[in-house]
């Protein structure tokens, strides 16, 4: 690996703990949910309790022109979105806030995979502090959710979880976590990671990974029978990055979807990438997607620039959920990626073809309220009942938010404002 230095001005940074605090909100005043009507949104212990009408003379227990009252917050009309939903993040394996690290690694998967092998340890990583910087650029971005895959290997053990733990433990709440123990150097080809991912089942990872079971470790049955195992004997979840392509990979989720039926894990598998998924025609695809909404599976994307784009409308049709994430962002295996899901949704719905109002809504609620499951959540959404996760962006409406990806004014996390303006208040 080799390194460069460049000015400080370009390299992002942790940010230094800030004097602002938190504020709680009791009422949202003037926001419009999904770009409708002007409301107010009540909130108590966390959870959205009411939503009303905006009045604009309401003062909600405020003293007459004073709306800044305490837990009342001016929404000043902008539109509101639920918190962001990072449905495939990698935490723990960023640089960002070090300086800039050229990637010195090889192509493809076996080579990136050697390479950050080799030289993660030079970066601290995984460490509290690295991963603590780019889970505060989530935040400040308006994610207030991620489902993040946590390297377990023979190097490291289970010391991922624990880092990316405590770095979710530090932000008081302005994120809520689900952590896929990620075997990424392989299953059955590294004797011993089975233990591992039971262990850290056992120790209360909400799901266990697997990796091209047919293309890592040359035994798809062998794999995926051993991580059903775990999963049926601990009641986690599984999520199996499945890069591989074409019928190769279509054969696999056909396993995937044999085991969930017949072990009764439905609506707790996920395949993430599942690029064959995008490159199967006609019936071929028609019937394996129809087939995963049997089975409850799950699918997740971080919309990548060149592979085929998944048939979002016909997965929503047929019961299949879908969320996005962002992979990895500014680690050893690519330079890319800044942990802005809003951004991230306007390349979805690009690579998708949308261009119709309709379509551009999907969007943003496959990176916000539809991805409640793969964060753990019953619902997530700006309703009652649902987490008090909102984010403010000036907008004139969910399509037009969609497709700038304005800067986030305000987030707030479990009622509390936790970014206002660009700047992190935790």
């Amino acid at each position: 690996m080799t390194g460069t230095t460049t000015p400080p001005a370009s390299t992002p940074a942790a940010t230094p703990t800030p004097t602002p605090t938190p504020t709680p909100v009791t009422v949202l005043r003037d926001v419009r949910p999904w770009g409708g009507e002007r409301s107010d949104l009540h909130v108590a212990d966390g959870v959205i309790t009411a939503v009303v009408p905006h009045d604009p003379a309401a003062t909600d227990g405020a003293e007459p022109q004073n709306t800044a009252a305490p837990g009342v917050v001016d929404g000043g009309g902008l539109l509101a979105l639920p918190g962001l939903v990072n449905a495939h993040a990698h935490v723990d394996k960023s640089w960002w806030g070090k300086p800039w690290v050229s990637y010195g690694g090889e192509p493809g998967t076996q080579g990136r995979i050697a390479h950050e092998r080799a030289h993660r340890d030079e970066l601290g990583i995984p460490g509290v502090d690295v991963t603590l910087a780019v889970l505060r650029e989530s935040v400040r971005t308006g994610t207030t959710a991620v489902r993040s895959h946590v390297d377990v290997d023979l190097g490291v053990g289970l010391r991922g979880i624990e880092v990316v733990r405590e770095a979710v433990a530090a932000l008081g709440g302005a994120v809520h976590a689900e952590i896929v123990a990620f075997p990424q150097d392989g299953v059955l080809r590294r004797p011993g990671v089975l233990d591992l991912l039971d262990q850290a089942a056992a120790a209360g990872a909400e799901h266990i990974g697997g990796l091209d079971p047919a293309s890592i470790d040359r035994d798809p049955v062998g794999q995926l029978d051993g991580l059903f195992a775990i999963a049926e004997r601990r009641g986690v979840g599984i999520d199996v990055h499945l890069h591989d392509g074409g019928e190769l990979g279509a054969f696999q989720i056909e396993l995937m979807i044999d085991r969930t039926l017949r072990t009764g894990l439905q609506g707790k598998v996920n395949v993430a990438h599942g690029f064959a998924v995008g490159q199967l025609a006609g019936s071929r695809q028609a019937d394996l997607v129809a087939a995963m909404g049997e089975a409850g599976i799950t699918m997740s994307t971080v919309a990548p620039i060149g592979a085929a784009p998944l048939p979002l409308h016909a997965l929503r049709a047929a019961g299949v959920p879908v969320g996005l994430g962002t992979d990895g962002i500014r680690d050893l295996w690519s330079p890319y990626g800044t942990g802005d899901l809003l951004t991230l949704t306007t390349q979805l719905a690009r690579l998708s073809g949308f261009r119709y109002d309709e379509d551009l809504v999907t969007a943003a609620r496959i990176a916000s309220a539809d991805a409640a499951r793969f964060v753990g959540r019953e619902v997530h959404d700006l309703v009652v009942g649902a987490p008090a996760d909102v984010v403010l962006v000036d907008a004139e409406n969910v399509p037009d938010a969609v497709v700038r990806a304005p800067r986030r004014a305000l987030v707030v996390a479990g009622g509390r404002v936790v970014a206002k303006d660009g700047e992190v208040l935790v």
